[in-house]
């Protein structure tokens, strides 16, 4: 098969799908691939290492749209993008496309498989290609609420960890999933007062086991979310419904009501964002402010730290994008985990979180394999 790898151009984003020991790995069994320009260069993978690793440059991203069997990106692709897919053509990569009406329509039109990193399982029912962005983004949520805590960058003017004889921040983790027990860690690691929430007892026994009375872990209802709320400095949107569009955790009303210049941090933004007032910003113009509260809604967070970002994901991406590349519509028949990435299929929505959300007809994954 050949396989291509475009160089990303969504606002500020800087990973790429495969790195050159990607690259070699499909080489190895007998792939071509071909990777544009600089797709990795801002992050020192150079065109020599993906030449030496077996990959061939190609100038353009039509070329790799107009000659690869099958696509790997990273992020969603861009509308340029999408109208360059078609049918036959494997898309593998991050999707979101529940709040994404646009994407999802061009995708349908398209023709394309489309293979969505989120969405993917394991046999434990967790989401395998989604973990190490969420541990990323975990991490980041703190360090960029922290920072947004300042007062230059429009924040309380509070230091996380205080100092002895100033109490610390008191901080906020609405969800207790892959990005939430990263974020904690980051804010107990740094001295702030943690509170984490989460709806799943046996999620806050492990956490509260874990954090040894560090963190205070929360049965999460709407009184808890209200009183935790009004008295943090910074919170962290953590929650996730795997494939569809992330629940409002945070109403205007109750935003109004929050300490000036506390901060929110919605690492659900890619799939919509937790809080009523999240729009999605970038990293070159990452907050804005309502109601004298900090937005930090950034949707492609793991971006700002591309290189460990992409090292990452392609450790969890590669076996099924070599499983792909073998024989893909026997790998999607074969492994119901994989075949739970699959969310569009020449023209069928066929996961029911985003067709529910954007009013497609649902069409099982199996099915319109088998069509």
């Amino acid at each position: 098969m050949l396989v291509g790898v475009p160089k990303e151009i969504k606002n500020h984003e800087y990973r790429v799908g495969l790195t050159p020991s990607s690259v070699n790995e499909l080489v190895k069994r007998g792939h071509q691939v071909l990777v544009e320009a600089e797709a990795g260069a801002a992050i020192d993978f150079t065109d020599e290492q993906y030449v030496a690793a077996g990959a061939e440059i190609a100038v353009m991203a039509a070329d790799i749209f107009s000659r690869a069997d099958m696509i790997i990106k990273v992020k969603e692709p861009q509308a340029r993008e999408c109208k360059m897919l078609r049918e036959g053509q494997i898309l593998y990569t991050y999707l979101h496309l529940a709040p994404d009406p646009v994407q999802t329509e061009l995708l349908v039109k398209s023709g394309a498989t489309c293979v969505a990193y989120e969405t993917v399982t394991d046999n434990q029912g967790s989401l395998p290609l989604l973990a190490p962005m969420s541990e990323v983004a975990g991490r980041m949520s703190v360090q960029a609420g922290a920072h947004h805590l300042e007062k230059a960058q429009g924040g309380r003017g509070v230091l996380l960890g205080g100092v002895p004889g100033v109490a610390p921040a008191k901080v906020l983790v609405i969800g207790g999933g892959v990005v939430g027990e990263n974020a904690a860690a980051m804010a107990v690691g740094m001295g702030a007062d943690v509170t984490i929430l989460d709806r799943s007892i046996s999620r806050l026994r492990e956490l509260d086991a874990k954090y040894e009375g560090r963190a205070r872990c929360v049965y999460s209802t709407n009184t808890a979310v209200e009183r935790y709320a009004l008295e943090a400095d910074l919170i962290i949107g953590a929650v996730l419904i795997p494939g569809a569009a992330a629940p409002r955790l945070l109403s205007r009303e109750l935003i109004k009501r929050m300490q000036k210049g506390s901060v929110l941090v919605d690492v659900a933004i890619d799939q919509g964002g937790c809080f009523e007032t999240s729009v999605a910003t970038t990293h070159e113009n990452p907050t804005y402010i309502v109601d004298d509260v900090v937005h930090y809604c950034v949707a492609n967070m793991p971006g700002g730290v591309a290189r460990t970002a992409t090292m990452a994901l392609n450790n969890a991406t590669l076996p099924y994008a070599l499983a792909l590349a073998d024989d893909p519509i026997s790998a999607l028949f074969r492994d119901k985990n994989l075949q739970n990435g699959l969310n569009v299929h020449k023209g069928k929505v066929t996961y029911k979180a985003v067709a529910d959300a954007l009013g497609y007809p649902y069409v099982a994954a199996d099915e319109a394999l088998k069509a």
